[in-house]
């Protein structure tokens, strides 16, 4: 038996019934919009209200993200001079810390569905780290653009405290 019609009932009805026993998840901004954070693309979001002068970066770079606001989050520049990212990234990775912004329905859904062992993956491109904040296994969850919920080395993988790394951010990059 499949779904013949794609709707929340019929999902539900499956579950309920134990006909799905593995179940991934695609997430993007559309579950973390609800907790209050702004996407990028729409209007009022990051790319939107961009203020290129204000970031510490070169005139060329600057000029470069007027003209192309999905600049600053590119690796590019970031190789180059990561103060843009960060400077733009600082309110969201200081308000990573469980205090800013709550896991949404969606977020308990995915927990809930760990909880009854129907979990397999969730696939998310979202970097907000809202993912993390309900104990889902960290092997469960593919950040497809990163995450601000865990932090790395870009070059090794080692494991770096997101606590640290926002006790830095906090204290070396402007607001």
């Amino acid at each position: 038996e499949g779904l013949k019609d794609c709707t929340v009932k019929n999902v539900a009805q499956m579950i309920i019934r134990g006909k799905l026993k593995n179940i991934a998840f695609l997430t993007g901004a559309g579950i973390s919009v609800a907790a209050g954070i702004p996407d990028f693309r729409s209007p009022g979001g990051m790319y939107d209200t961009l203020r290129p002068e204000l970031l510490t970066a070169t005139k060329k770079q600057r000029d470069n993200m007027a003209i192309d606001p999905t600049a600053v989050v590119s690796w590019d520049l970031f190789k180059e001079n990561q103060f843009p990212y960060m400077e733009l990234r600082r309110p969201f990775i200081l308000g990573g810390d469980k205090s800013t912004w709550k896991p949404t329905l969606a977020h308990f859904f995915m927990k809930l569905c760990e909880d009854k062992k129907l979990l397999k993956r969730i696939y998310t491109q979202n970097i907000d780290g809202l993912d993390y904040h309900l104990g889902i296994a960290d092997e469960k969850i593919v950040p497809v653009h990163g995450s601000l919920g865990r932090a790395s080395c870009e070059f090794c993988g080692a494991l770096y405290p997101i606590d640290e790394l926002r006790k830095q951010i906090k204290t070396k990059i402007k607001d």
